[in-house]
């Protein structure tokens, strides 16, 4: 349970704390960049943690 808990902080941790980070810029062009990295890491993340997941529940069947 615990590597879960591990995995779907890998996955959401960063997109979060990116999109606070972007949230707190004044300058636009800055928290555009901000926001399509968290889109950009949420996406690649929930491909590869999504996998490893999926993995580990199948093999628990």
């Amino acid at each position: 349970m615990d590597l879960i808990a591990i995995i779907l902080l890998v996955m959401f941790g960063p997109p979060i704390v990116l999109t606070v980070i972007g949230n707190n810029q004044t300058d636009k062009k800055k928290a555009k960049v901000y926001y399509i990295v968290a889109v950009v890491y949420l996406l690649i993340g929930l491909g590869i943690c999504g996998t490893i997941l999926y993995s580990l529940t199948n093999n628990f069947k």
